[in-house]
């Protein structure tokens, strides 16, 4: 038992390894070795380089290791063998934030609240053609939250197949506004990066996506290239670059600039320099407009969630809607009213549309942050 990584191919060939520690692991694949037990405390971090291990393996404690180490010292010629015993199903709480998924927010675009929403895509093996310097098994193998990408993307063609006339940003809301914020245990999402803190919406964006729900969204906030366009312009982009980005020759491109782009949940950005207790509460609105993708004639009631610090409203407080496609605009104000010495960086709650008499909930996340560079 030792440094695996120090030990030579004609030592260790045939043999079944007992190595403390990690180092080089990914180099005893072709070792040939027909087996591995490696002795550390695994954390998250390392879970994604241990993944694409070829050597059948098994990863014990510290503690245990001792006990393995112990039982050699007195059985030098101990003979071992690996065998698949288990797979754990219905583990809690699920699902949970993987601590090396990216977080936000977005340093390019801080007004649009990111990331959108989180997938099942930690350690997923995913294989690509044995045509492109392939493994011994014919499959290269590597694994991450990367997986997540195609897992959702998955689910937005399952809800293009079943509604072909909704735009990308519709089919992104509807995924948004139906995402589970809690998890099995009825709690919030947990944030493993954290200690198994609460996920903020740094973390989990909307939340955990639920495609049966985002196929039957009831309302959905839509958006197009032109809205796309007036963001641009709200950020101060030239002329000349947003016509490389929609390849227009069009002159008039800013004629409406904005930062409030009809988006499925809400970031209140408030000034780092607010420290005085005489200056004047700062106040954000948000103007967003939804469409009733579901029954023709049925009306919405907003609820609010409590929000440390700020004092949120939205007007009106209710949307009735008299036919399927209609199109009905809100806006919602956030107030900054904490004392100053007691503010916090960051709060959180959700404003959810209720429909009335019916099954639909439209949640959107709203986000209080102060940024720590400039924008």
């Amino acid at each position: 038992m030792g440094d695996c990584a120090n030990a030579t191919e004609e030592l260790i060939r045939g043999k079944v390894l007992v190595c403390q520690g990690f180092n080089q692991l990914l180099s005893l694949n072709n070792s040939g070795a027909i087996g591995g037990v490696f002795v550390a405390n695994v954390t998250e971090s390392l879970l994604e380089e241990l993944i694409q291990i070829l050597l059948p393996a098994i990863f014990i404690t510290t503690e245990d290791g001792k006990n393995v180490e112990n039982y050699l010292r007195n059985h030098p010629a101990a003979k071992g063998s690996l065998e698949f015993g288990l797979t754990s199903f219905d583990l809690s709480p699920a699902p949970t934030l993987a601590s090396y998924s990216s977080r936000g927010p977005s340093h390019s675009c801080p007004f649009v609240l990111k990331p959108d929403i989180v997938g099942p895509g930690s350690l997923i093996l995913a294989a690509w053609p044995s045509n492109i310097k392939p493994k011994e098994n014919g499959f290269n193998l590597l694994s991450g939250t990367s997986m997540s990408c195609p897992h959702l993307a998955g689910v937005a063609a399952l809800i293009k197949k079943a509604h072909p006339e909704w735009s990308p940003a519709a089919i992104r809301s509807a995924m948004m506004t139906t995402a589970d914020s809690l998890d099995l245990s009825n709690q919030p999402i947990k944030d493993a990066g954290k200690s198994e803190r609460t996920s903020t919406a740094f973390g989990i964006g909307a939340g955990h996506v639920n495609p049966n729900k985002a196929l039957d969204p009831g309302l959905v906030y839509d958006a197009g290239a032109i809205d796309y366009v007036n963001l641009l312009c709200g950020m101060n982009f030239t002329a000349k670059q947003i016509r490389a980005i929609t390849r227009s020759s069009t002159t008039n491109l800013c004629s409406a600039p904005t930062l409030d782009l009809n988006y499925p949940s809400f970031i209140a950005l408030f000034s780092v320099n607010y420290s005085s207790s005489s200056s004047p509460n700062e106040v954000l609105e948000f103007t967003r407009t939804v469409t009733n993708v579901g029954k023709g004639t049925t009306s919405y009631r907003p609820t609010l969630t409590p929000l440390e610090g700020l004092s949120v409203k939205v007007v009106p407080n209710k949307l009735e809607f008299s036919s399927e496609g209609q199109k009905l605009q809100f806006k919602l104000t956030i107030e900054n009213n904490h004392p100053v010495k007691k503010k916090p960086f960051v709060s959180s709650g959700y404003l959810r549309w209720t429909e009335d008499g019916g099954d639909h909930i439209v949640q959107s996340v709203i986000y209080q942050c102060r940024l720590i560079y400039p924008i």
